[in-house]
């Protein structure tokens, strides 16, 4: 038999079994599914939220001991994933968030009701709003949930950033002495060493792993306790300092209770910081991926990809470089959403951005595609590369990138010869070299790797 539950609108009728109540049940008839749901990390995050919450009021008596057990045990459950079936509201929503903040309230009441011996939908002893939801507001649990969960999240991928930088410095040292043509705009340009190619992307990498390391330093501050605009209306000041000292201690997060909590609720201009760094990683997984398609493709062959999947159902052998196409696809998804998130956070209102839903929603799935991409790369494409220093050989005796390496020693106008009797003659530019009086020894010299990799001609 299903229960019937009202709120200010009417009555609704929920399955009896439901740990959800009228107001996420409302949400989820107002908001059809998009078919994003919450992240794990964000619902349990808010499980924290309302954790510490429960045990600040607890500390400053607002409420019972057995009652504050009851709902800390439903917390640990939420947190813990064992209520996640009982989320039901769609990741967006309208109402700045207050559909999830609500939902979670209710799970937890009926949950907490549950183990003190009653039913769902009593909502006695522990009330979702004036017990879970005491001495808060959506608008300070919301913005804090998605912190603390986007601190895990960036905790997480910058430990795979790192991952993919160590296999690319991997690829530098043990491709150091494999010279190879140097391109720009897609023509040959200077010799270098395929070492010399995987350092670059290493160096890039590591300045992403930088800057994730560095944007702790804006999401770890919170406005908990601000209630419902930051002035932490109906809060007590005990309260207010109680809540963040049980997030710090729970979450072992480096947690700041912000200075100004208006400004804090108001302005959410911090993460579209933080999901701008997650652009800033997308657009050098990007260049690497487009890179190593270029240089494993069959007309140059100079990189071998490690073949994952059958490339074609028409075409046999067929081998495609299915796991770059995969990264930067994720990548490009990352820049677009970055957009979207931009936008709704600029429309923020007055005391609120109303569209924090999408923004918090972006943010979370760009952390994780992001962590996917790099792993991705890393296991199972960079681990397992390869270079055809033969190929690469080749290709360097044919191109005329050799003649800039020989100028501080021949000279332009010699260079420049040596090229063109290359191209009039159909020959090797090291052959048109040495028929020009160029020691072969010289041109050794010049195209070593020792050389390659020191900095200037001296």
């Amino acid at each position: 038999m299903p229960r019937i539950e009202h709120d200010l609108l009417g009555e609704i009728e929920i399955q009896d079994d439901a740990l959800w109540g009228i107001h996420a049940e409302r949400a989820r008839r107002n908001f059809p599914s998009t078919g994003r749901k919450n992240t794990r990390s964000f619902i349990r995050a808010f499980g924290l939220v309302k954790e510490a919450a429960v045990l600040a009021n607890l500390e400053i008596e607002s409420i019972s001991k057995d009652i504050a057990e009851a709902v800390v045990k439903a917390c640990r459950e939420l947190q813990s994933g064992e209520l996640d079936s009982q989320i039901i509201v769609d990741a967006l929503s309208g109402g700045a968030g207050t559909s999830l903040n609500m939902n979670v309230n209710e799970v937890i009441s009926n949950r907490a009701n549950i183990i003190l011996g009653g039913q769902t939908g009593q909502y006695a002893p522990v009330h979702p709003l004036d017990t879970v939801n005491l001495h808060q507001s959506t608008n300070d649990a919301y913005p804090t949930a998605l912190r603390i969960a986007a601190l895990w999240e960036l905790d997480t991928l910058e430990k795979s950033i790192i991952r993919l930088q160590s296999m690319l410095q991997q690829k530098e040292h043990e491709f150091s002495d494999v010279v190879m043509v140097g391109r720009t705009q897609l023509q040959d340009a200077v010799p270098m060493t395929a070492g010399q190619l995987f350092g670059t992307y290493a160096e890039a990498f590591a300045r992403d792993r930088w800057r994730v390391f560095k944007c702790v330093e804006r999401i770890k501050i919170i406005n908990m306790g601000g209630t419902a605009i930051g002035t932490g209306i109906g809060a007590p000041k005990k309260y207010i300092f109680k809540v963040i000292e049980h997030l710090r201690t729970l979450s072992g997060l480096p947690l700041g209770r912000t200075e100004n909590p208006v400004e804090a609720t108001a302005n959410q201009d911090a993460v579209v910081e933080i999901d701008g760094i997650m652009s800033a990683l997308a657009s050098n997984i990007i260049k690497l991926s487009n890179d190593l398609r270029i240089l494993s493709t069959p007309a140059i062959g100079e990189i071998e990809l490690p073949p994952m999947q059958a490339g074609s159902s028409i075409m046999p052998g067929k081998i495609n470089p299915v796991i770059p196409e995969y990264a930067a696809q994720l990548a490009i998804e990352v820049i677009g959403g970055h957009n979207t998130l931009t936008h709704a956070i600029s429309q923020g209102t007055l005391q609120l951005s109303q569209y924090f839903p999408l923004a918090a929603w972006r943010l979370l799935d760009n952390l994780q595609l992001m962590r996917n991409a790099a792993d991705a790369l890393a296991m199972r494409c960079i681990c397992g590369l390869k270079v055809n220093a033969a190929v690469c050989r080749e290709h360097l005796e044919h191109s005329m990138s050799i003649a800039a390496a020989l100028i501080p020693e021949i000279g332009y106008e010699k260079a420049q010869a040596a090229v063109l009797k290359a191209k009039e003659q159909g020959t090797g530019l090291r052959e048109a070299l040495i028929s020009l009086g160029v020691e072969a020894q010289l041109i050794d010299q010049a195209l070593s790797p020792a050389r390659l990799r020191k900095l200037g001609s001296d």
